[in-house]
């Protein structure tokens, strides 16, 4: 099971740090990452990263999210600086036995947690 937490009400240019709790099926898988849908659009990819440390982000938060995992604790997270209301929707977490963009790669997903961004 995947559990995502730490949305919430931000102003463009604040910060917010997305948590993922991994258990279960999930806490070995090969990658872990973040997708985001905002209303009225599909998900979309935003970063990911394996068991061995390699990163992929997407190019509109290059610069501005890392990602990161504690596998002690089984932990994801996505530290979110400079947001902008671009940035606004709900924010999910997957599990992957691949390495990829697509969320069709990835077949374990959290709950999704809303990330707001007042203009």
């Amino acid at each position: 099971q995947l559990q995502a937490s730490g949305g919430g009400l931000v102003q463009a240019g604040g910060s917010l740090r997305l948590s993922c709790a991994a258990s279960g099926r999930t806490d070995d898988a090969y990658s872990m990452g973040w997708f985001r849908q905002a209303a009225g659009k599909e998900r979309e990819f935003v970063a990911a990263m394996t068991r061995t440390g390699l990163t992929m982000t997407a190019d509109s938060v290059k610069g501005r999210f890392t990602i990161s995992r504690d596998y002690a604790k089984k932990m994801m997270t996505l530290q979110m600086n400079s947001l902008n209301p671009e940035d606004t929707g709900v924010y999910y977490c997957a599990s992957s036995k691949g390495w990829s963009r697509r969320s069709t790669s990835y077949n374990y997903w959290g709950q999704g947690t809303l990330v707001t961004v007042s203009s």
